[in-house]
């Protein structure tokens, strides 16, 4: 139950970061290596737009309990003495 409400503040803020992302941007600022790399003019819009997809992504596997296994499935095989 706690991973549900957890996953569900983690992707309500991805939500807000997706649809209020002007709002991100003048609270927060631009980021000179978003600008550069992600595109001359809206660069850190677009940065801020992928981080809420990241952030609603990462929720519903909080949600689902799917976040620690993905995890280890990654990382695991790095650290082969971790079970």
């Amino acid at each position: 139950m706690q991973s549900i409400i957890i996953g569900l503040l983690i992707v309500g803020f991805g939500f807000l970061l997706v649809l209020k992302t002007e709002w991100f941007l003048q609270f927060c600022g631009s980021i000179a290596w978003a600008e550069k790399w992600l595109g001359a003019d809206g660069g850190t819009r677009l940065f801020y737009k992928l981080l809420g997809i990241l952030f609603c992504f990462l929720g519903f596997l909080t949600m689902t309990g799917l976040l620690k296994p993905m995890v280890m499935s990654i990382v695991g095989p790095l650290f082969g003495g971790f079970k």
